[in-house]
């Protein structure tokens, strides 16, 4: 196998592999702040993905530019749902909010099979087709864009939280929900900002994947199940875990497919699972409960 081959997979898994770590980044952050498993989270993206083909569609505009809009539009959806729907589960037993969420999964799935049918959707852009050159390597500039995306998301994310007011009481409701609602903090609206930067960060990670992947209604739950294992393989409630995760899963990916072959991949992403789950539990980046 020729090295450079070798090389350019590697590197078109870890670009791929920034944006799955997006995309389980939002996951993290609601599992560690609100405790609560999105079952919903792939289908949130996908639905993201749509939105994307929509605006690039009726006005044409770009899937970078269409990000903010859609991230936007999904911090209300996500700080809605968890307002509304998902608080008032939060003290119920796990299997209520396990139930309550794939049914808020499967409605997703079918609203969407309902309004766009079966047939999968993309974004062509002139850019998918450029790529830069080093020596031998090459670098997609679509995945590039998508990494650099990703890698801005995701230090904003951290700035939030290390440096803002709110995000310091989101990381206290965090760490002692009942000591943070002794000293006045409103436990339940921060609990639903959370799912709502949550729920933004899966949107920007939709909006750069339609650049990647063609889109289909039931092509949610698959990218949900590679959520859990990355935030798993990463650590569940790190946030710098799901990224190293996501690159992981990317990388181990893009390898299965060239040494043996593309419906491998998944293997692959499970046996990595496996051995994580085997000799360290907490994950990567995890701390001991």
């Amino acid at each position: 196998m020729p090295i450079d081959l070798v090389a350019n997979v590697a590197i078109a898994g870890v670009l791929t592999g920034l944006v799955y770590g997006l995309m389980a980044l939002g996951l993290s952050v609601i599992f560690g702040v609100v405790r609560v498993v999105n079952f919903a989270h792939g289908e949130m993206m996908t639905i993201a993905m749509y939105a994307t083909v929509l605006l690039f569609s009726a006005w044409q505009v770009d899937p970078f530019l269409a990000a903010p809009v859609v991230a936007a539009a999904f911090f209300a959806l996500g700080y809605l749902l968890q307002a509304g729907l998902i608080n008032p589960f939060i003290t119920r037993p796990e299997h209520s909010q396990f139930m309550l969420l794939v049914a808020v999964a499967i409605i997703m799935v079918n609203g969407l099979l309902m309004s766009f049918g079966p047939s999968a959707r993309n974004v062509q852009v002139d850019y998918q087709l450029e790529s830069w050159a080093l020596g031998p390597i090459l670098f997609d500039k679509a995945r590039v864009y998508s990494a650099g995306m990703a890698i801005a998301t995701s230090v904003l994310l951290f700035a939030f939280f290390r440096f803002t007011l709110t995000g310091k009481a989101i990381r206290a409701c965090a760490d002692n929900w009942l000591g943070a609602k002794v000293v006045g903090l409103d436990v339940k609206r921060y609990y639903a900002l959370t799912f709502g930067i949550g729920s933004a960060c899966v949107a920007v990670a939709g909006c750069v994947m339609i650049l990647l992947v063609d889109v289909t209604p039931v092509l949610g739950p698959s990218y949900t199940l590679l959520a859990f294992v990355i935030v798993i393989v990463g650590g569940l409630g790190s946030m710098g875990g799901a990224l190293l995760g996501g690159v992981l899963i990317g990388v181990s990916e893009a390898l299965a497919g060239l040494f043996i072959t593309p419906s491998a991949k998944s293997m692959f992403s499970f046996g990595l699972l496996i051995l994580v789950l085997l000799f360290r539990p907490q994950g990567l980046l995890g701390k001991k409960a």
